[in-house]
């Protein structure tokens, strides 16, 4: 974990100047004043004042540091940035500013900005932000947890979160913050890994195209996608710009996308990408019973859903892998206590069923009339 620069400074640590304004235990009124912008400081020593009087224990005087700093002019708000002041100082202004795309830009190009805030702006800022962000190698790999980040943001460039990838893979850096880390290693291994350009690539593009459409469908999948065999029409569009993918970044479209992306992405014939999209952080329950219904996803993808204790909480899920024949026969049986009397005689008569699962179906449902 990185350590997160805190609030308020130690008053040590503030320049001589301003002490008397940002010590705590000093006089309210002077701490007020202060707080309103009313005291004689400029610039970077201005910014550094409010910033600490944000954290100032009286809520009046912090709330009105925060409306002053929130009201300060570019002209004073950007120089700042670049200046050497403390890392706390920079990080509530990261914060503040989370939405200042110059603000964010300056600050990821000032070495005296902690990894830490780095890290945080690194998960949600601009794709401008992360081209800058994602040049400083020196300090990507003093604090993976950054690079990390930046491949999680959906604005980073995806020839950019392959060029991260690489740069951790030639580094021996393992990134235990993205999912199927090692199998993108081996995705791009003997792969072209373009330079950082000042335009994003036409793969980018379409990277980024896939990513909206399946935005634009996030809601169709999570209402009408329902495990059989036959891709919806809505989804066809996103389904061909899918299969253009590589492994690398489907692997990626798995973690960021919605539920109409890791619909298709889970019947993958690719295990790797299957994979990706079943153990998605974002994959939730009713994805997973779809998927568990589905005919056309794998083994692999059945027994992991057989084997997450939280999903199993669902009876439809455990039905419904009782059902599927593609289930590994093992976990099929250890599910068939589980289900009531008429799904038992339903699943004895079903056909493509093992005959030593339905036998034992069978059974099952006479001991409910006994």
């Amino acid at each position: 974990m990185l350590a997160i620069p805190e609030l308020p400074i130690p008053i040590d640590a503030v320049p001589a100047q301003l002490q008397r304004f940002a010590d705590p235990n000093g006089p309210t009124a002077a701490r007020m004043m202060a707080a309103r912008g009313m005291v004689p400081v400029k610039g970077g020593d201005l910014v550094l004042l409010l910033v600490q009087l944000t954290a100032d224990a009286n809520p009046e005087v912090s709330k009105s540091a925060a409306d002053t700093l929130e009201g300060l002019p570019d002209a004073v708000l950007l120089p700042a940035c670049e200046q050497n002041l403390h890392p706390a100082v920079f990080h509530e202004v990261a914060r503040q500013f989370s939405t200042h795309d110059e603000v964010l830009a300056r600050l990821a190009q000032n070495h005296a900005v902690a990894d830490a805030t780095i890290a945080a702006m690194s998960a949600h800022c601009s794709e401008r932000v992360t081209e800058i962000i994602s040049v400083n190698q020196q300090r990507l790999l003093g604090a993976p947890q950054i690079i990390e980040a930046l491949y999680k943001n959906r604005h980073t460039r995806m020839s950019t979160a392959d060029r991260l990838i690489e740069l951790a893979a030639r580094h021996e850096v393992e990134l235990t913050g993205i999912p199927m880390f090692s199998e993108l290693k081996k995705a791009i291994q003997g792969q072209l890994i373009p330079e950082a350009s000042d335009e994003p690539l036409p793969s980018d593009n379409a990277f980024s195209n896939a990513l909206e459409e399946d935005a634009d469908q996030d809601a169709v999948a999570r209402d009408k996608v329902d495990g059989t065999e036959e891709t919806k029409e809505e989804f066809v569009p996103l389904q061909t710009k899918l299969r253009s993918m590589n492994v690398g970044e489907k692997i990626r479209m798995a973690l960021l996308g919605n539920a109409a992306a890791r619909s298709i992405l889970v019947r993958d014939p690719n295990r790797v990408v299957a994979m990706a999209a079943i153990a998605s952080p974002a994959m939730g329950e009713s994805e997973a019973k779809n998927a568990a219904q589905s005919r056309e996803v794998s083994e692999d993808v059945l027994r992991y859903i057989g084997k997450k204790r939280d999903w199993l909480r669902s009876y439809e899920i455990k039905r419904s892998l009782c059902n599927n024949p593609k289930t590994p026969l093992a976990l099929s049986m250890t599910f068939l206590a589980h289900l009531r009397r008429n799904d038992l005689r339903a699943l004895s008569r079903s056909r493509g069923i093992p005959g030593p699962l339905k036998q034992a179906a069978k059974r099952r449902a006479k001991k409910f009339d006994q």
